[in-house]
């Protein structure tokens, strides 16, 4: 979901991808990538890596879950610190 998430944003290179996915190892992405692509969800261009029509069409389904788990966040947070309003819309902002 991560990736897709991210290349909502527009096209994206493996290394731009890698960054934004911090915590995934180069061979877990390239693998992901490889199953994305194969399931129709995301095809290679001369910018990168970018969803397809269908890779769009999960994200349109993704966008409410997103959502859904910031109130959830906010719910079970004891940390009042973490500005979930101020991230939901540098999410919108970003999409």
């Amino acid at each position: 979901m991560g990736i897709i998430w991210n290349l909502s944003k527009g096209p994206a290179t493996f290394r731009g991808l890698q960054d934004a996915c911090e915590s995934i190892s180069p061979s877990i992405l390239n693998s992901r990538l490889k199953d994305l692509k194969e399931a129709g969800l995301l095809e290679r261009s001369l910018e990168g890596y970018r969803l397809t029509p269908m890779g769009e069409e999960v994200y349109a389904l993704l966008v409410p879950l997103g959502e859904w788990s910031i109130r959830w966040a906010k719910e079970i947070s004891d940390d009042q610190s973490i500005n979930w309003d101020a991230y939901r819309k540098d999410r919108k902002r970003r999409s």
